[in-house]
């Protein structure tokens, strides 16, 4: 089968061909017509990523239909149109995942390739409002935020949000979970473009972060915030304290800006402050996803699809963060 390769780190990805999956009597073959980028495959590449090894077929995120499958398995899942949990061992504790958890594409070869195997636990009917390409889009970054969201931030209809960084795979998720739920949803971000696409997908406004006063803007323009969803934490996270009503729930998932700063421990502890971290999501997670996608149907927000050949192309985008949506490889 084809895939794409990376050998070393600093290295382009290859379009080589390799051994199919040999696959074990609780696992299965997914022939993936679409595959969808994620930051994690990004540092990846640049050798920046624990527990990394050569060679690897990347990728975390698919859609595809079942192929093969092994003799255990369920025989009405064969010829099924699905996307995959690329999440796998996460325990059974909802709380936090443990110690055997990993994440599809790496250590196991991942979706960047005509065929993947996985167990069919990790299986779900991909939505019938969906395209291949929006629907490889959805696993990751949906179960991220939605987690973080949700699960963790507790957000319900009628709360005050903070996007920070909205452009993105998860911010432009978390976007759309909160406008579906009925959340009043403000966003941050280094680009006007980016902001104004946000205000198009509902979101009531948004401010450059890149302006010195930029959290006394939406201080101005919201008073405050019940929920906080950040993924890049650095320098200006302490104004996010600032930035939260009593009661408030701050979620981040990220650390793109650096290290959190000192924090004034006063605030949070007299503003009764929840300080929230989060990584991927359990299965009970994914499932409430997709159901939620299904209900509200919800589309992916995608900003470009690469033939699978030109994966060094899709990462390079990825690189300079000039995408507005997820980023796509597709199987001709």
């Amino acid at each position: 089968m084809k895939a794409i390769v990376l050998e070393a780190a600093d290295r382009p990805l290859v379009l080589k061909e390799v051994e199919k999956p040999v696959f074990q009597a609780d696992e299965v073959l997914v022939q993936i017509k679409a595959a969808a980028l994620n930051r994690r495959d990004y540092w990846i590449t640049i050798g920046k990523y624990a527990g990394i090894k050569y060679p690897a077929i990347l990728g975390s995120d698919g859609a595809g239909v079942v192929a093969e499958i092994g003799s255990g398995v369920d025989k009405t899942w064969l010829n099924k149109e699905v996307i995959i949990n690329p999440c796998h061992d996460w325990g059974n504790h909802t709380e936090y995942q443990n110690r055997d958890f990993s994440i599809l594409g790496l250590p196991e070869d991942g979706t960047f390739a005509e065929y993947v195997k996985v167990k069919a636990e990790y299986l779900y009917a991909k939505p019938g409002h969906l395209s291949w390409e929006q629907a490889a889009a959805l696993p990751l970054a949906g179960m991220t935020t939605f987690r973080a969201f949700f699960t963790k931030g507790k957000a319900k209809k009628g709360d005050k949000v903070l996007i920070t960084g909205v452009g993105g795979g998860t911010g432009t998720f978390t976007l759309q979970w909160a406008v579906a739920a009925g959340c009043r949803a403000f966003v941050t971000s280094g680009s006007g473009d980016k902001i104004e696409r946000a205000r198009q997908m509902g979101a009531a406004a948004g401010v450059n972060y890149k302006a010195q006063d930029w959290a006394e803007q939406l201080k101005l323009m919201a008073g405050g915030f019940d929920v906080i969803i950040d993924s890049a934490l650095g320098n200006g996270f302490d104004k996010l304290l600032d930035l939260a009503n009593p009661g408030a729930r701050i979620v981040f998932f990220g650390g793109t800006a650096g290290n959190i700063p000192a924090l004034n421990g006063r605030k949070i502890f007299w503003k009764q402050l929840q300080l929230l971290g989060t990584t991927m999501g359990s299965p009970d997670d994914f499932e409430a996803m997709v159901d939620f996608v299904n209900h509200h149907q919800i589309v992916p927000v995608i900003d470009e699809v690469f033939p699978l050949a030109q994966a060094n192309k899709a990462v390079h985008k990825m690189e300079h963060c000039s995408q507005f949506g997820k980023i796509v490889l597709k199987n001709n």
